[in-house]
């Protein structure tokens, strides 16, 4: 099986609502049958008659599969609101809730054993499994609860954003997972593209993952140099370059090669920090939209955005560069580096914040606080962002009040204490009432 393949199956089963509920159904069939043949091995009787059981089981049925028809209900409806109110981007998420899926697959099991067990009486009544159909209704009853407690709060912005944020942590961590040293900047590698051979991709898509390890070992067997043309999460159509290969490279076919790139219809977060980001970002350029105009939502965007920020300018961001065992390169491929990251978080909601004095201060400490926690190599890109927000304050308030009161930095947006900005601004109302 190849890496291409495997990646496929473990994408699918991870973002797939039904597999987890449609194996539960079989399960429930086999465990009917098993638990009214242990009844009988065991010889266990009880008084209930079989009326009464039909009905007790009918009831359970019908309630049961009420109960799906909600969740799947519930789950369209978190789908709709998130895509509106959010992102579209935010959807996959839901998808790969296990707690979601969990409960999904106790209710189709529940309904599906009361439906089993119900065939199965007939002048005898299975009480064990009569019981054991009752109790998982009760266990679907207070699932049922607890994830319409869920999905209510999984809609708001803050539990959205905050779940983003966990799990872009852990991309950063995977992907970038070595500190930042004084001497691990990137060093420049200049190749001859006219001598390479070009390896073209075959399906139109955007890169989702690659195998990083599989290229290195290919390369390194076929004594070449693989270099990966586009960068995760870039699109790319059928015919467009997708590697070239300097050196000796017969033996790596296009097939082969090609079986080590994922390449999907949408961006997702294994490999790829830069979407996590965009997430974020098109969360709070929604909300700072005439449509809604919700600053204080893209005030917790950049909250999240400040600290994954911190996280990643204390990281070695990499150049791209695999070795083998031996020391030799054998792949080369593109990383977005620290000024792409930064401009991604900034720039954007910069600019549709632009009347917004909440959000231009929530920016302005969040550039502020980076400049002072990280390293000095990471401080350019900042510091010109810190100069284009005072530029743009100034631009877009008139009032010299105003202006001040954007261009000073603020963790709340509005409403973190600031004693320097409060006695510049009492200072010219204490002369006008003496």
């Amino acid at each position: 099986m190849t890496w291409l393949t495997r990646y496929r199956i473990r994408f699918y089963f991870r973002n797939s609502l039904w597999v987890l509920p449609a194996v539960s159904i079989p399960a429930a069939i086999l465990g009917s049958w098993a638990l009214s043949r242990f009844e009988l091995a065991m010889g266990w009787q009880g008084d209930s008659s079989p009326e009464t059981a039909r009905l007790v089981m009918s009831t359970v049925a019908a309630s049961t599969f009420t109960l799906v028809v909600l969740v799947s209900s519930a789950m369209l409806l978190a789908i709709q609101l998130s895509s509106a109110q959010l992102t579209p981007r935010i959807i996959a998420l839901i998808y790969r809730s296990h707690y979601g899926k969990l409960a999904f697959a106790v209710f189709v099991f529940s309904f599906t054993l009361s439906i089993a067990t119900l065939v199965r009486i007939e002048q005898t009544v299975p009480h064990l499994t009569c019981y054991v159909a009752v109790f998982g209704f009760l266990l679907s009853l207070v699932l049922f609860i607890m994830f319409i407690d869920s999905v209510g709060k999984t809609l708001r912005p803050s539990a959205a954003l905050r779940r983003v944020g966990l799990a872009t942590r852990k991309v950063i961590i995977q992907v970038y997972p070595s500190p930042l040293k004084p001497d691990s900047e990137p060093q420049p590698l200049n190749l001859a593209a006219d001598d390479a051979r070009v390896v073209a991709n075959s399906e139109d898509g955007a890169v989702l993952a690659f195998d990083i390890a599989g290229l290195v070992y290919k390369a390194g067997k076929a004594n070449c140099l693989i270099e990966l043309v586009p960068q995760v999460g870039d699109f790319i159509a059928a015919g467009d370059p997708l590697f070239r290969i300097y050196g000796e490279s017969k033996s790596l076919t296009d097939r082969h090669l090609s079986n080590s790139v994922a390449i999907g219809h949408e961006r997702t977060f294994e490999q790829d920090p830069m979407f996590a980001f965009r997430i974020i970002v098109d969360i709070a350029i929604k909300a700072l939209s005439p449509a809604i105009n919700d600053p204080t939502t893209a005030v917790l965007a950049v909250d999240q955005l400040h600290h994954l920020l911190r996280d990643m300018g204390k990281r070695y961001l990499g150049e791209g560069y695999e070795k083998d065992a031996a020391g030799e390169l054998r792949l080369i491929y593109r990383t977005p580096d620290w000024e792409d990251f930064v401009l991604l978080a900034s720039t954007e909601i910069r600019q549709y914040g632009r009347d917004s004095i909440q959000v231009q201060r929530r920016l302005r400490a969040m550039l502020e606080d980076l400049m002072e926690t990280l390293s000095p190599p990471r401080h350019a890109v900042l510091q010109k962002e810190i100069q284009l927000l005072g530029t743009l304050s100034r631009r877009a308030f008139v009032d010299i009040d105003d202006q001040a009161l954007a261009e000073s930095g603020d963790l709340q947006g509005i409403g973190g204490s600031d004693d320097e900005l409060y006695e510049e601004r009492q200072a010219p109302i204490v002369r006008h009432v003496i």
